[in-house]
């Protein structure tokens, strides 16, 4: 997403404080009320959910929310000036400054998809210098903040997943898992469970706490001025329509693609891998998100660099992975072993596996499927048509 910090959730350093406690001498009419001073709410709040686990958390509905107005008003100014970026492509831009945005868009999409997400959060699989040097650069690019709390964030989400300690919780509905938890104080549980994620991987790895300690600049210089500068210098566009296309609108349509993975591929979709968990699978978000919407997958099975059962061929993250293992710029690659990913399925998925669901058990034993079956299918499957299953060798 794009790095505007409004407010800092935060809390600052702690603070000790003396509490002086008060015995009163007798019972009285004055001193029956009189009762000691409280210690800080907001601490005691947070401590209780230290000690529970991520299944005895669960969602309070009852939490009301403070919304941070400076966030929201400053994330609604983006995105109208996002529209007008729009405006500004369509009947003002060169035709070089659009591909050239696009571009840029694509690349700063992979820094989080190829980079923060499945290298750095899971560590699915392993990266030469010169490989991650060039994706903390396309994650600087995205605007996203910096990869540490990005996988922080992110790592978070999947231990405590829908419940008050993810810091996007799905069980709130869309617009919260979307952008509203941007728009609002965190909750208790995410400060208190947040503190105990283990980064020390990325504080072991110097370019990462680089890119944390100089973040703002490199965010000033990559994300905005280089995007912007580019089209101005090359090919003669105004600083108008080069800032408004290639980091207004590309950001922003970035940001928005990465939130589908927190909200749509979380509510809507078929759970054929673990119908206990709210992640589904969303041709969709996967397609627009360039592989990381087979979400039901993703979350059954977190450790795989290929982040869906079919592999390369319908993520195209998954395919640049390839690619950079073909060439000796990725190793290690960890993917799921095919009778793992049959025994998850038949124990915990709904039912819509096109190969090991009750579809498939009737089209084996009676050798037909009934029209109402083909059409339950075609709804479940959002890709349309049965696909055979890619093991973890292909």
């Amino acid at each position: 997403m794009i790095h505007i910090e409004f407010v800092k959730n935060e809390t600052g350093p702690d603070r000790s404080v003396l509490v002086a406690e008060i015995q009163p001498l007798a019972h009285s009419p004055l001193t029956e009320n009189l009762q000691p001073p409280s210690p800080n709410k907001t601490e005691d709040k947070r401590s209780q959910y230290l000690g529970l686990l991520p299944s005895e958390i669960g969602t309070d509905f009852n939490f009301k929310r403070k919304i941070v107005w400076f966030n929201a008003i400053g994330f609604l100014i983006l995105h109208l000036n996002a529209l007008y970026g729009v405006w500004v492509m369509i009947f003002d831009c060169c035709w070089k400054t659009n591909i050239w945005a696009l571009l840029v868009g694509f690349s700063s999409g992979l820094g989080v998809t190829t980079g923060a997400h499945r290298l750095w959060s899971h560590k699915a699989y392993k990266a030469t210098f010169g490989t991650r040097l060039v994706l903390i650069l396309f994650h600087t690019l995205a605007g996203q903040n910096c990869l540490y709390i990005w996988v922080r964030d992110h790592r978070q989400h999947h231990k405590y997943s829908d419940t008050d300690a993810d810091p996007h919780n799905a069980n709130r509905g869309f617009f919260f898992s979307h952008v509203g938890w941007l728009m609002s104080r965190k909750h208790p549980a995410v400060i208190a469970k947040g503190k105990t994620i283990d980064m020390s991987d990325l504080e072991a790895d110097w370019l990462v706490m680089f890119q944390k300690d100089h973040y703002k600049i490199l965010y000033a210089i990559f994300a905005i001025f280089v995007p912007t500068v580019v089209p101005v210098f090359y090919w003669n566009e105004t600083w108008w329509n080069a800032f408004f296309t290639a980091y207004m609108f590309r950001s922003i349509l970035v940001l928005n693609i990465t939130w589908l993975v927190n909200s749509a591929a979380h509510l809507w979709g078929n759970k054929p891998f673990d119908k206990y968990m709210k992640p589904v699978e969303s041709s969709f978000v996967a397609y627009v998100s360039v592989g990381e919407g087979w979400h039901n997958y993703h979350h059954a099975f977190p450790w795989d660099y290929r982040a869906a059962e079919f592999g390369s061929k319908y993520s195209i993250t998954t395919m640049v992975i390839d690619i950079l293992a073909y060439f000796g710029l990725a190793y290690d690659l960890r993917s799921t072993p095919y009778h793992m990913v049959k025994r998850r399925v038949e124990r915990t998925g709904d039912g819509s596996h096109p190969i090991f669901g009750h579809h498939a058990e009737k089209l084996e034993r009676t050798g037909k499927l009934e029209e109402k079956d083909v059409t339950e299918i075609m709804k479940n499957k959002e890709a349309g048509t049965v696909r055979r299953l890619a093991t973890a060798q292909g």
